[in-house]
C-alpha cells in the first residue's frame, strides 16, 4: 500500500533516500548527493504543487520521485520517474502522470506539442526497457569524463590577444551568458533563455561560484567561457566543468583545450583529485576527442530519451 503527495522543499532527504537506493542498485555506488536534490526542489519555474510527485508507504518510507519540469518557454519537457528497487507497480503508475504533466506544461506556454527527454544511465536495463515501452527514442548520449591529478598541473599558455575576465562582476556574467547561448545554438536540446533565468538557475545552486566563470576574450573580443562548479567535491574531490563553450569564429585556435587544460591547473592547486565533465557524444564540435586528447577518460554514460507527444 503506498500513497502519492506533492513534495515539499524538507522532503529532499527522503526523495535523496530513494535515488540512491536506485543509483546502488544500477551503479553499485551512489550519484547524487542531498545538495543537489535540494537544488533540484529549487529549481526557478519548478512548481512543487503541479510537477512533482513522492511516493511513501503506510509507515512514512519514501518509494519512488517523479516530476517533469518545462525548458524555459520552449516545447521541451525533462520528466523523470525514480522507484526504490524491489517496488512493483508505482513506475507503471508514475509514468503516465508525468507524461501528461508534459503536455500541460506545454499547453500552457502556447505550444501544440511536446518534446519530452528522459536521462538514463546505460546500465539501467529496466528504464530503458520503461522509456521503450512508453514511446522513446534514443536521442543522444553524455559521456561522464574524467581526469585524475598525480602531480601538479602546469598553467597552460593562452593564444595571443587573449585576456581572461572571472564572473564576480555583472557585466562579465552577461557577456558569458551571450558566450553560452551562441556557442551551445546547435547543440542537442538547446533551448535560448534570457540573461534572468539562466543568472537564476546558477545563483541557486549550492555548487554555484561565480569566481569560477571565466570569460575569454581576443584582441577585447568576447571569444569563449568557461564556468566551473563544485558540484563534484563533496563526493568525488573532484572539480567540474559545467559549461564551456567557444564562438564560432573563435573555433579552431585550441581555446577549448586553454580552457580545459586551465580549469585543470585550477582543481589540481585546490588540492582536488581530478576534474569532472559531461559531453554530448552528438556535439556539433569535435568536443569529445578534444576530452580524451586531453587524458579525460569516460567513466559514466547517461542516454538521453526522447518522445514527441
Amino acid at each position: 500500500m503506498y500513497t502519492i503527495r506533492r513534495p515539499r522543499t524538507e522532503d529532499a532527504a527522503a526523495i535523496h533516500d530513494v535515488i540512491v537506493a536506485r543509483d546502488v542498485k544500477v551503479l553499485g555506488v551512489a550519484d547524487c548527493t542531498l545538495d543537489e536534490v535540494a537544488d533540484d526542489l529549487a529549481e526557478p519555474g519548478f512548481d512543487l504543487d503541479t510537477d512533482g510527485w513522492l511516493a511513501h508507504d503506510a509507515d512514512g518510507g519514501p518509494l519512488a520521485w517523479a516530476w517533469a519540469c518545462a525548458n524555459g518557454d520552449s516545447d521541451l519537457v525533462d520528466i523523470d520517474v525514480v522507484v526504490r528497487p524491489g517496488v512493483d507497480g508505482l513506475a507503471e503508475r508514475l509514468w503516465p502522470v508525468v507524461l501528461e504533466r508534459a503536455r500541460e506544461l506545454a499547453r500552457e506556454r502556447g505550444h501544440d506539442g511536446v518534446t519530452v527527454d528522459v536521462g538514463v544511465y546505460r546500465a539501467d536495463d529496466a528504464k530503458r526497457a520503461l522509456a521503450k515501452e512508453h514511446g522513446f527514442e534514443a536521442g543522444t548520449s553524455f559521456y561522464r569524463m574524467r581526469i585524475d591529478f598525480d602531480e601538479p598541473v602546469e598553467p597552460p599558455a593562452g593564444p595571443p590577444g587573449l585576456t581572461l575576465h572571472t564572473g564576480e562582476s555583472e557585466d562579465i556574467r552577461r557577456e558569458a551568458h551571450s558566450v553560452q547561448q551562441a556557442g551551445f545554438a546547435e547543440h542537442f536540446g538547446f533551448v535560448e533563455i534570457g540573461y534572468e533565468l539562466w543568472h537564476e538557475r546558477r545563483d541557486k545552486q549550492s555548487a554555484n561560484d561565480w569566481s569560477q566563470l571565466t570569460l575569454a576574450r581576443i584582441d577585447g573580443r568576447p571569444a569563449a567561457m568557461l564556468h566551473c562548479n563544485d558540484q563534484f567535491v563533496s563526493d568525488e574531490g573532484c572539480g567540474y566543468v559545467a559549461t564551456l563553450a567557444v564562438l564560432p569564429e573563435f573555433r579552431g585556435r585550441g581555446l577549448g583545450r586553454f580552457l580545459l587544460r586551465r580549469a585543470f591547473a585550477a582543481d589540481a592547486a585546490r588540492g582536488r583529485k581530478g576534474t569532472i565533465l559531461h559531453v554530448d557524444s552528438n556535439n556539433v564540435t569535435p568536443a569529445l576527442g578534444l576530452y580524451e586528447s586531453a587524458g579525460m577518460r569516460s567513466v559514466l554514460i547517461i542516454d538521453v530519451w526522447r518522445r514527441r507527444l
